[in-house]
This record gives C-alpha cells, structure tokens and sequence, in this order.
C-alpha cells in the first residue's frame, strides 16, 4: 500500500474499507458478548491484534469499537465494576516490514484508550508468542496472497497467464492456481492464529468476496481488474510497455466466496465458525459487461 498522506496514498483511498469497519461495528460488538469466554481478571492487561492494518485510520477505527465492546463486555460481567479496575489495553498493530507504520502511529488518535506497538512481518506465519491473545482481528486484508501463483509466470505450464494481469476471464486453470494458493495461505494463517490465541479466544475476520451464485467476472471489481489488464497490453501494443513486461505482472489478489470460505476453514481443525454473515455492499455485485463489449 502507499504510505504517506498525499492523494495517492492508502489514507486517501481507502474509502471502501472504511465503509466496510462501519457496517462491521455491531456485527464485532455483539460477536465479542455473545462468543469470547476470557478470564474476568480484574487490573490485568488484554491484548489485541490487528492483521493487516495498513497506514490509514480504518484501523483506528477497528480497534475502537473492539475497545468499546471489550469494555461493555466486562462492564456486563462484572456488576458495579469500576472504570479504573477494567483491564488495559495493548493492541498490536501489524502488517509487512515495508509498510509505513511511521504514518500509522503519527496518525494514533490522542486520546485513545490503550497502548499501542507495531509488529512488522507476514500474518501467513506465526507473529506472537503462544496463547498470548484473546483476540484477533484482520479486515480486508486475508485476499491478498502471500504471493502470486508461480503457475501463472511460467510459460510452459497450463496456467500460465499470458495477456492477463488476474484470474478473471483467464482459463480455469489459472483460476485454479489462484484458488489453490488462497487455500494454503488460508491454512497457514489459522495454524499460526490458533497457537498465538487463548483458549477461549476469538478471531474475528472481514475480507471482500463474491456472491456464491456469482462469478468473479461478473462482478465490479472482477471487470475492473480485467479493464485494468486489457489497458496494459494496449499500452504494450503501442510500445509504450514491453508485452513480456505484462505477461510477468500479475496482481496476488483473490476474492473468495462464502461457500469456499467455509469450507476451507472447516477443514481446520482448530477453529470452529461461530458466526458467518454477509454484509452486503450491492453496488459492487452489480452484474457489467466485459470490457470488450464497452463503447
């Protein structure tokens, strides 16, 4: 993501996500009362974290409504608990060594209620010691892949994706790839995740996908991306690019369907789905057509 605060930064682009933090703020709180069983130790320290925060405020934004129904949470636990005696907050705040967390903790709200620390690295693997966390949060953060399919780079394979810079309305075997990747990034973020959270802990997630009865092709994001690719190779067309270059690029993103998703987390034997929903944002499930069929 593009660090900084200029107009080309993730903190000025961003606007989807932030939508997305509001339209999870009930959903997150009543998950934290009705689901997490954590110790009611009273002046203790409660740590939280957030995957893939990024640089802008949505993060900020995350947290404090985790905060405020943690507080709820023990406020309805503890009958006449006082402010003073309700546990402190340390939330960490990761995401890879090149992000910009310089911009991210200027950004920290002034009068925030907990203490804060950033933990660089890949949430693919393991990022915090055992049993260390009672919750963990990541939002639009898990469809990015730990990297892209080496399939789709190599010319001698099936799935190689000549002319395309994604999945969408690429033959099936680069969709496969991609889907086979999203997989084992999948797998590999709940192991780490189930040794890093207390027993009794909850991960709460929020990541972009596509209606089941849909294709990514029929979707906003999936035309748009695919736009994006076809203006390439005519910017390769007209030298402007190399073609080779364009064959080479290829964006590490997948948007997962509820039915997949629940089905790869099902195959986990640490986790169980407690709550699954769809919050809907119909303007982007809005079926277009391909961009060869635009004026």
């Amino acid at each position: 993501m593009n660090g900084g605060e200029g107009p080309n930064s993730y903190t000025h682009n961003s606007k989807q996500q932030r939508k997305g933090s509001y339209r999870a703020k009930v959903l997150l709180s009543n998950s934290i009362q009705e689901k997490l069983t954590v110790e009611n130790k009273l002046n203790t320290v409660l740590c939280i974290a957030d995957l893939g925060c990024s640089t802008g405020t949505n993060t900020f934004i995350a947290v404090q409504n985790i905060i405020e129904a943690l507080e709820l949470l023990y406020r309805s636990r503890s009958r006449g608990l006082d402010t003073d005696q309700i546990p402190e907050f340390q939330v960490f705040f990761n995401d890879h060594s090149s992000n910009d967390f310089n911009t991210l903790f200027k950004s920290l709200p002034p009068n925030r209620q907990y203490f804060a620390a950033g933990v660089p690295g890949s949430f693919h693997a393991r990022l915090f010691p055992n049993s260390s966390l009672p919750f963990i949060h990541s939002s639009y953060a898990l469809h990015w892949l730990s990297r892209v399919p080496i399939e789709v780079m190599d010319e001698s394979s099936p799935a190689w994706n000549k002319g395309r810079i994604h999945y969408t309305n690429a033959p099936k075997q680069v969709g496969e790839a991609y889907a086979t990747r999203f997989a084992k990034d999948v797998e590999f973020f709940l192991s780490a995740r189930a040794q890093e959270l207390v027993a009794g802990g909850l991960l709460a997630l929020f990541l972009p996908a596509v209606p089941d009865v849909l294709s990514n092709s029929d979707t906003v994001i999936g035309t748009e991306l695919d736009l994006l690719g076809s203006c390439l190779m005519d910017m390769a067309k007209e030298g402007l690019v190399s073609e080779a270059k364009v064959d080479s690029f290829n964006l590490p993103l997948y948007y997962t369907s509820h039915k997949e998703l629940k089905e790869l987390i099902g195959r986990n034997e640490h986790f169980t789905i407690e709550r699954m929903e769809n919050l809907n944002n119909p303007k982007k499930h809005v079926i277009l057509p391909k961009p060869s069929m635009r004026a």
